[in-house]
Order: C-alpha cells, then structure tokens, then sequence
C-alpha cells in the first residue's frame, strides 16, 4: 500500500481507494504497516461544545507522537496543520479555540524540524482560497460525514500531490522574463530610461512589487533569464541608470537582448545555463509571444500574464505555487544564481586555450567526497530528483529512501566541486549496494550539468572504485537504463574500462573486474574523500 492516511472525516472522496487505505474516524490503534507514506489529515470537528472541542484539539498531538513511534522510521509522515472552517463564534473575545488550534500547529511544526521523515503541510494554503460556504457543503457532511466540500475534492487533491512534488525537490528551475510592461511599464525604446514606470504611484508601484518577489526567488535557488526585444545598451543602460530598478543585471544567470526569434533565443538560454526546456517557465505580456512559444517550444511553461499590473501580486503567487515553491532550501539552493554565473566565467575562460589539457590545469579544480550525513541528506535527495542529463539509471529517492540504504549499510556518497571560478557545492552523488562480501553494484550514479567538461566524473568513480578495492571488493556491475535525457552517458561505463554484459533497447549492464583493474588518478584534479 502505498499511502495510509489517519483521519476523523470522511475523505475517500479526494484520494479514492487506489494504493490508499485509512484508519476509521479517530482511530490510530490499528494501521498498514507496510505503507510508503504516512498521512495525518484531521479536519477540525464541527462542534458546539467548545469545552470539548478544545479537549479534542488537545489530544492530536499526544496521538500524533503515538503513531509516530509505531510506524518506520524510514517511512515518510505527513503532518496537516488545522484551520477553522465553520467559523461560528458565539463570544467575541473568546481566542481559545484560535489558540489551541495555533499551540497544535506550532507542535506538529516543531515535531517536524526534530524529525527528518516528518513533514508538516499548512492547510491554509489551500482553504484560504476559498470562504466558508464554498468549503463546507452541510447536506454531505450530515449524510456522509463530509467535512471539506465534495466538490473541492478535485483541486484539494491536486494541492496535495504539489505539496509532495515540494517535498521531493521536484520545481522548475528557471523563470525567464520579458522587461517591457513585464517587470516595468512603458516600451524601453520609446519611454526612455526616465519614462519607463518603475516605483513610485500606480502602475510602477506595481512592477516595482514583482520586481521585489522576483529577487526573493533569486534566494530559493530559482535561475532568472531575459528574453527581451530591445536594444542590448539600452537595457544595460536601465540597469545602471535607472534607481528604481531593483531587479538588475546581477541578478539574471543570463539574457538574451535582441530582436530575433524569442522561442530560438530561449533555447540558446536553455544551452548556455545546461538546463532542459521542460526546467523553463516563460512570463511576457504579449499574447503573440506566449503562443509563439508554446507552438515552438511546448516544453516551456507560459503561464497567461494579467491584464492589469495590479493583479500582478496573485499572478507571482501562482508562479511561486505552480512552479517553483520548495519544502526547504539546501545551501547550493541559495547559491544558484552565483555558481550559474561561474559557470559561465569558466566557457569564457577555456575560449582563451588552444590545449584542453592546459585549459583543465588552470581551473585548479578541488573535489571533496564525503558519506551521506544528516547535514548532506537533503542535497543528495533532491539531486536525485533533479538530475537528468548525466544520471546512470534515473532512479528518484527521497530522504527518507536515502536514510534507508544507509541503514542497510548501503554506501551513499556525494561531491562537492569548486575550482578558481567559484564553489558549485555538492553538485553528484552515488549509491553502491552490497550484493555479497565482495561484490557490489552500483545503484545510482549522477552528477550535476554544471560540473561536466572538466572530467570530475572520471576522478570521482576512480576515486570511489580505488575505496572499494581497499575495502575487498572484487567486482562491480552497474547498469545504464536509456532515458531521453541521459543519452550523452550511454557509454560512460565502457569510457571507465567496464565489460558490457547484455544490452538492449531497456538496458545496458556491466561487470568490472577490480582487482584486475588499473585505476587511474585524473590530472590536474585534487581529490579528497572524508
């Protein structure tokens, strides 16, 4: 079973009974122990006897703790936060309930941030669009025990499966913007630098504000990009000159400022930052340009832009939602827009040698390889579930799957990469898994686009097989399972001195023979492994 979700209403109506079961209402003594997640989604009752109703919100989190300690520990649990949904207040200065309810949700978010497989989801997110009568349909809830509409079934579903996409690290990856009447008012080229409406009274007020969410997206790892008509110098010019223009050229990874074909420019953004299409999300107000896009590029997401700079504030809170809202941060996540930008500093600098091998020695490239830690766990999952170019098998785990190959005393390793242009933080990962004493495979093998070219993957496997020679291990197979994506390493394994065993349209499989293998050390690379 897939899901089991403890509840005290009536929601099959939302997750259906495909790979779901449930508790009955209230009850937490017996469940599905051989369940992946673990959902608790308790609705607040509706009740007229407060005294009880509080007595009721009390116990929740001693029941919560209880089933926390009786499900695995390598099992992902799902905290839902309470909201008050009937909204009947009989004594105005009465915040009891309000109180009880906000004491719950600061507890189950606390109990989360002490526990890696725990979770807590804000309900709020998704009642808040909705009043009171939407969310409550009374002829269902006294026939069936219907607390949440039936009728909202549909969207609270699909709100949910985003929050597990948050919680898997699974968000796009770069917003590119137009500029004109996008992030300010008025045409560049015909306003002038001055004319533009930037701040001040409406509308600039209004792009001044996207402006200012759009550098909060620059904190959580998103990459911005311009694809613009304009004049180049024009622009660079407004970035200089213009004081309230907050979103300036330091904060975009990269642009493309020219009159041709935005759908071409876009994917010459697409190559330059090593990022697939499907990773794009595309914002311009002219419904000629969107469509140009989606015709071209369907890949890319074009969300409408609104009509009035006013219904800007709700049109960044569906982006955020939709596209690039994350659980939580790792610290590559904050450094994003940095280590692109050095990535580019490096295509610039090998233009300046003739000789790869010279080219390779100057970058002064470190690595550090480092076992899967509480402090790490987080990165390797999410980079399991983001990488998709250099990705050996594409298989996707979460941190609680990563906590249970360590437990199974799996080895879980990640790479960290910095040279003279920047630090790109951990950007790999592998998983081996025991077969016998002295034989292993290699599960999983990937490393993230940026830190390709400069032959990092080769010093890191070497690196690793040389460990588990030391270690007695005598050979190693491996597989390379065919994605669209991963085509450019089909034959990575055979690169590194791997037998081929079998190979189909499914899969390649290899078996190396370590302790007949002579490993060597990639120049020009310092390695360290802890």
């Amino acid at each position: 079973m897939e899901y089991f979700i403890f509840r005290n209403s009536t929601i099959e109506n939302i997750f259906g009974n495909n790979n779901v079961s449930y508790s009955g209402y209230n009850e937490i003594q017996s469940f599905d122990a051989g369940a992946n997640v673990y959902v608790w989604l308790y609705l607040l009752p509706i009740a007229n006897d407060k005294a009880s109703l509080l007595l009721e919100i009390e116990s929740y989190f001693e029941r919560i703790q209880l089933v926390s300690k009786q499900i695995p520990s390598n099992s992902l649990f799902l905290l839902f936060t309470l909201q008050e949904i009937q909204g009947l207040k009989y004594q105005h200065n009465d915040f009891s309930v309000t109180k009880a309810i906000s004491n719950f949700n600061n507890n189950i978010t606390n109990f989360a941030l002490e526990h890696d497989n725990v979770k807590a989801i804000d309900i709020s997110e998704f009642t808040r669009n909705y009043n009171n009568i939407q969310l409550i349909d009374w002829k269902y809830y006294f026939t069936s025990k219907m607390i949440l509409n039936p009728r909202l079934a549909s969207p609270f579903a699909s709100w949910f499966y985003k929050q597990l996409e948050k919680i898997q690290f699974i968000r796009k990856k770069c917003l590119v913007l137009d500029l004109d009447n996008t992030i300010w008012g008025g045409i560049l080229a015909e306003d002038g630098i001055e004319g533009i409406k930037i701040g001040g009274d409406y509308p600039g007020n209004a792009f001044l504000n996207f402006q200012q969410n759009l550098i909060e997206l620059t904190k959580i790892g998103v990459i911005l990009a311009v694809c613009s008509k304009n004049n180049e110098q024009d622009v660079l010019d407004a970035w200089e000159k213009n004081p309230y223009i907050i979103l300036k050229k330091e904060h975009f990874a990269a642009y493309r400022i020219n009159w041709n074909n935005k759908a071409e420019n876009i994917k010459e953004l697409a190559l330059e930052l090593n990022i697939g299409l499907e990773s794009m999300v595309f914002v311009d107000d002219n419904p000629a340009e969107r469509e140009l896009v989606k015709q071209l590029l369907p890949a890319v997401e074009v969300p409408d832009f609104p009509a009035h700079p006013y219904l800007l504030p709700p049109f960044f809170s569906s982006l955020l939602q939709n596209y690039f809202s994350v659980y939580a941060l790792t610290e590559e996540d904050k450094r994003k827009t940095e280590q692109y930008r050095a990535n580019q500093q490096r295509v610039n600098e090998k233009q300046n040698f003739s000789d790869f091998s010279s080219y390779l020695k100057s970058l002064e490239t470190e690595i550090n390889i480092e076992k899967a830690s509480k402090f790490n766990i987080q990165r390797i999952a999410q980079l399991t579930q983001k990488t998709n170019q250099f990705n050996l098998t594409s298989k996707r785990y979460n941190e609680v799957d990563i906590q249970k190959l360590i437990a199974d005393n799996d080895f879980v390793y990640c790479i960290s990469a910095k040279d003279k242009f920047g630090d790109s933080g951990i950007s790999g990962a592998l998983i081996i898994k025991k077969t016998t004493a002295t034989e292993v495979e290699i599960d999983s093998l990937l490393l993230s686009c940026r830190i390709l070219g400069k032959n990092i993957e080769f010093a890191f496997v070497n690196k690793m097989l040389g460990e588990l020679k030391k270690q007695g291990i005598t050979k190693v197979s491996a597989s390379y399972l065919p994605s669209p994506k991963n085509m450019q390493v089909s034959d990575f394994y055979e690169k590194l001195g791997f037998q081929l065993l079998e190979e189909n349209e499914a899969l390649k499989s290899y078996i190396l023979d370590l302790q007949n293998t002579d490993l060597k050390e990639t120049e020009h690379i310092k390695i360290q492994i802890q």
